[in-house]
């Protein structure tokens, strides 16, 4: 009997998952990547559901996940997730505004441009100011050109630029690319550290900014801290759910919650809960940091 039970459950839970649709946002820790974060949370569920996936049936996944911009290895903050039909709504976060919260170093330069790097280059930096430093930023806010780092997300022929570069490949960098910058502001300069709050655009990078303003103060600096506070209309405040929430319910409910944040008649329409035929996964990623 208590066999039985526990079956219609399980059963029970696979259903209540096949049939999630919508964006909802979990936290991404410092040190695995967005898609490693991705597959333990698409683990998770299909553990909790007593689903397999059968890796050899690529063209039949029954679980349809994605998350809307790539989080470099060692940031973390909100990741926003896409379950079944929602994922049709990840281009959406893309190029949607961003927030950021950064502690840089100054005096030291690295190949990847933040702390996970070899060093490359050191210089002085007792030389600039609170208020030099402040001036230094003005220039990089509103529609910009920047040059994205090497070590990015960025491909050529297929494959990442920092994979091409850890297996020895010669990589050029790219050209400049027009984003945008909505505010940046100075909350804390103790050199060599300094923190910055940062309002962007999709495609923007945070090291290349770091980097860049390192390079007009006449010194150099690399990014030591990144978290995503904001991706969109989720917040790491309000609407993050840690690992410990990773679970059937527990984003059902945020799914639920969160149908606020988009206020459109459509999209409301679209994201409520029904069956979902399995399909392909589809993973959005944002050529970012």
């Amino acid at each position: 009997m208590a066999g039985s039970v526990a079956s219609c459950a399980t059963v029970q839970k696979a259903a209540k998952l096949q049939s999630l649709n919508g964006l909802f946002a979990i936290y991404k820790k410092a040190g695995p990547t967005s898609a490693d974060v991705l597959n333990t949370l698409k683990e998770k569920l299909l553990q909790e559901a007593g689903l397999k996936q059968n890796p050899k049936k690529r063209k039949r996944h029954i679980l349809k996940v994605g998350h809307g911009g790539t989080l470099d290895n060692s940031a973390s903050g909100v990741l926003v997730v896409g379950i079944g039909k929602g994922t049709k709504m990840l281009g959406n976060m893309l190029s949607g505004s961003k927030k950021y919260t950064t502690v840089g170093e100054l005096g030291k330069a690295t190949d990847t441009l933040d702390a996970t790097g070899t060093g490359t280059e050191e210089k002085a930096y007792d030389h600039i100011t609170k208020e030099e430093f402040e001036e230094s930023l003005k220039k990089y806010i509103g529609n910009i050109m920047q040059v994205p780092p090497l070590y990015s997300a960025l491909k050529k022929d297929g494959q990442r630029l920092s994979v091409l570069l850890k297996k020895g490949h010669a990589v050029e960098a790219k050209p400049a690319r027009p984003v945008t910058v909505y505010s940046i502001s100075l909350q804390e300069f103790k050199p060599p550290l300094f923190t910055l709050d940062v309002e962007c655009g999709g495609g923007f990078y945070i090291r290349s900014l770091v980097n860049d303003v390192g390079k007009d103060l006449s010194t150099c600096a690399h990014v030591k801290d990144l978290i995503r506070t904001k991706q969109g209309p989720f917040t790491l405040q309000e609407h993050v759910l840690h690992e410990d929430k990773w679970t059937i319910d527990a984003i059902a409910q945020s799914i639920q919650d969160c149908m606020c944040l988009f206020p459109t008649e459509p999209d409301s329409k679209r994201l409520k809960t029904d069956s979902d035929q399995p399909s392909k996964d589809s993973q959005a990623v944002e050529e970012e940091f």
